[in-house]
């Protein structure tokens, strides 16, 4: 059975979340940087998770900031 849970709370879920997706992407990115040199096809996997992140985060702003965002994020 699932616990019923308040507005506030979802948004502190979202919130957590959002601070967790954009940790996430700078590490990515961040190692995608690292390995540029060494190992592009690495550094190209690392960046486009990177992106994954990052298009999720921007979801994540959507819902909890709506329209502050504009389209190009």
């Amino acid at each position: 059975m699932t616990d019923v849970v308040d507005s506030d709370e979802i948004l502190r879920r979202i919130q957590r979340a959002r601070s967790w997706t954009h940790r996430e992407e700078e590490a990515w990115k961040a190692r995608s940087g690292e390995l540029r040199a060494d190992d592009p096809r690495s550094s190209h996997d690392a960046e486009l998770r990177g992106h994954t992140y990052e298009a999720i985060r921007k979801v994540l702003d959507e819902i909890v900031t709506p329209g502050v965002h504009g389209s190009d994020g």
